[in-house]
């Protein structure tokens, strides 16, 4: 897609900056002590810290577009050069944020960018309805347009003013769960969730390529699966590598799927589900501080790598 409106500037590859490669908490989690944090914390060259998952977007390498706004951006954004100001006393190159989920380490890093900062935030209609009705986010103010996405309808992503970025996205709703703090335990084992809750995005990569960026899954149905085949590009959630992998631990009481999220491993995990999809590129993003394939050295990791698969982390850039 070549962008035409105010601001547009000319379609280069697609650019795609991983901000952060963890699942909430971090690496090494704050309060966790397992093996992986331990040796996180011990400098272990092994075991890369990393922080809350969020990527960056951009077609033309001056202005960027979120997915999703890490409780980390502020540190994310002083160790990317790409994301600095640049013009005037104040200036950011982020001129847009769209997000995959109302969940908390989707989008507490929205109130970093409350310094009267316009931008335009995409979300659907039940996350931006979440939103709103936290008077906290109120501090974003009206330099933010807040901008909402329906499903299956492609969306190209504009500025607060409303100038291309030459960015074109399609959200498609993914198995999932609502954020925590929206949980009703009164709606039934799903809790209340609806279709909109947790979104997969499809990203045009302005050469008839796909590259998707879906980064909670609780499972693959057939449609999922239909519509990833083929893609150069796909950063998929990698929270767990087994179901029950927080459990065994003692350090949680939910499985993998009751937190909305499918496991690496076993014979109805995201690996498995891969096989035939004939992806270019599977990396793993949203990964838990627990989960062994974050250390270089875990037969885990040389598992995954041997299927194909990359771990992300942060830092890790991407041109198509």
């Amino acid at each position: 897609m070549q962008g035409r409106g105010r601001g547009a500037a000319a379609r280069r590859d697609l650019r795609i900056l991983v901000l952060g490669a963890a699942a909430g908490g971090g690496f090494p989690q704050w309060n966790c002590n397992c093996a992986n944090c331990r040796r996180a914390r011990a400098g272990d060259p092994a075991a890369l810290p990393r922080t809350q998952s969020s990527l960056a977007l951009s077609a033309d390498g001056a202005r960027w577009a979120l997915l999703n706004a890490s409780p980390d951006l502020r540190q994310q954004i002083a160790v990317s050069p790409a994301l600095h100001p640049r013009n005037g006393a104040r200036d950011s190159p982020i001129a847009a944020a769209v997000l995959t989920s109302g969940d908390i380490d989707h989008v507490a890093g929205l109130l970093t960018m409350r310094e009267s900062q316009p931008f335009s935030l995409y979300a659907t209609g039940r996350v931006q309805a979440a939103l709103a009705a936290n008077p906290i986010f109120g501090a974003l103010g009206a330099a933010v347009a807040r901008r909402t996405l329906a499903l299956d309808r492609p969306e190209d992503l504009l500025d607060r003013d409303g100038g291309r970025l030459g960015l074109r996205v399609t959200p498609f709703a993914v198995p999932g769960k609502i954020a925590l703090y929206l949980e009703d335990p009164a709606a039934g084992p799903d809790f209340g969730t609806q279709p909109g809750d947790t979104i997969g995005l499809e990203i045009d990569d302005g050469a008839g390529g796909r590259v998707y960026y879906v980064p909670a899954c609780a499972a693959f149905p057939p449609a999922l699966a239909e519509r990833l085949a083929g893609a150069r590009a796909v950063f998929f959630d990698g929270t767990l590598w087994n179901d029950d992998e927080m459990t065994a631990a003692g350090l949680g009481r939910k499985s993998g799927r009751r937190m909305g999220h499918m496991s690496m491993a076993g014979a109805d995990g995201t690996i498995a589900a891969f096989r035939a999809l004939a992806v270019g590129r599977k990396i793993f993003v949203h990964v838990n501080n627990t989960n062994p394939v974050l250390l270089d050295d875990s037969p885990e990791r040389a598992e995954a790598e041997a299927a194909g698969w990359e771990i992300a982390f942060d830092g890790m850039e991407i041109d198509l």
